[in-house]
């Protein structure tokens, strides 16, 4: 006797996207192939912020204020957070055409376009749309085959569309864009404040050990803390300038990618067709509007695969009688009024067992065999 398991494995949409993403825990995490400097960030991050509530918060709260490491806590945890939800979320990514929109869609273009002769460049791929009375054009992308939504952009990095593009940041493992845009400002907002913290306490902290043993004795009884310094001095600069830039982004409307390609300004003299013309208009539509849902579906299931595994137990059957088809027992011929549907039917072998060569008893009514029906369908 045979007995036949199956095993179903599923596959999900995520292991099938094309692109140069890595994704994690079944799809839940999404970033980039290149994370090495996301790493240097964690690092210096939770390395000096180690050091600092090891040494200088335990001696602080003592002689100055127990909310120190409080506050520095608190700034901590959230920088960490905002890092985490920017790196491992869709930054808005959008998936590329099958191949049946795909050829419609280049049906479209040679219609729209017409025939190019051999030799001539073909013309631009672009299509004209109107927002706030302004025209935008529309560029198609040969990669996704698709033409792209305004303010989207293709990363060569990721290799995808992202929505509303701003940059590629490679301190967070991920592109920025519509989806995670607002966790990074708050981001480098918070870790600004975060750098500006430790560095100042630990100006307070040389100054206070100073005043008792000696500013020299004091460097060299705390070398945690020089350290300190010197990475919070030199990552001051660069994170509250790009904070600055990104605040001035914010309250215009505007990308990074935007503002590198002079989208707005320069030579085009076009007004920027998104901004609300009020700071704090922009600054609630950017950080504070509606977050769209992802348009990948990471986690659905794209198809299933089964496999079928065959244990023997017992004596096999005879082989002439593989592949014959099983008489329903009585009470389901004599139960059912009518014949079952076609597609439900097993498929006929020409072989009819020997019950079914009995004639009906008396008792039972007379209702036509399925192996007959089937023989003679």
């Amino acid at each position: 006797m045979s007995v036949m398991i199956a095993r179903k494995k599923v596959i999900r949409k995520w292991e099938k996207l094309p692109g140069r993403n890595t994704f994690c825990c079944d799809g839940r995490i999404m970033m980039a192939r290149q994370k090495g400097i996301f790493y240097l960030t964690l690092f210096l991050i939770v390395g000096t912020c180690a050091l600092f509530f090891a040494f200088e918060c335990r001696y602080l709260a003592v002689h100055l204020s127990p909310t120190i490491p409080v506050f520095g806590a608190v700034l901590f945890l959230f920088a960490m957070a905002t890092l985490l939800r920017t790196s491992f979320s869709d930054p808005g990514v959008i998936p590329r055409a099958l191949p049946d929109e795909a050829a419609f869609i280049e049906m479209e273009i040679e219609a729209t376009n017409g025939t190019v002769p051999p030799g001539q460049r073909p013309p631009p791929r672009i299509k004209n749309f109107q927002i706030n009375n302004q025209i935008v054009k529309l560029k198609y992308c040969y990669t996704c085959k698709i033409f792209r939504p305004p303010r989207a952009s293709h990363c060569s990095i990721c290799d995808n569309c992202v929505e509303r593009f701003d940059h590629h940041c490679p301190w967070v493992g991920n592109c920025v864009g519509k989806r995670n845009y607002r966790y990074f400002y708050l981001f480098i907002l918070s870790l600004s404040l975060l750098t500006i913290y430790i560095f100042s306490f630990n100006i307070v902290y040389v100054a206070l050990k100073s005043l008792k043993i000696g500013f020299l004795n004091t460097l060299k009884e705390t070398p945690g803390t020089v350290l300190e310094v010197l990475i919070c001095f030199f990552t001051l600069w660069s994170v509250v300038g790009l904070t600055g830039f990104h605040t001035f982004l914010v309250a215009l409307n505007q990308t990074t990618n935007e503002d590198i390609k002079g989208s707005w300004t320069g030579k085009n003299r076009v007004q920027n067709p998104y901004s609300h013309g009020n700071i704090m208009k922009n600054c609630c539509e950017v950080l504070c509007g509606p977050l769209p849902p992802s348009v990948l579906d990471r986690r659905g299931i794209l198809q299933q695969e089964s496999a079928a595994l065959e244990s023997s137990a017992g004596p096999e059957p005879n082989t002439q009688e593989e592949g014959t088809t099983e008489k329903p027992s009585a009470q389901e011929t004599s139960g059912d009024s009518a014949l079952p549907e076609e597609s439900a039917l097993p498929v006929p072998t020409g072989k009819v067992p020997q019950e079914t060569a009995q004639p009906p008893s008396a008792a039972e009514p007379s209702v036509p065999s399925l192996d007959h029906e089937q023989t003679t369908h």
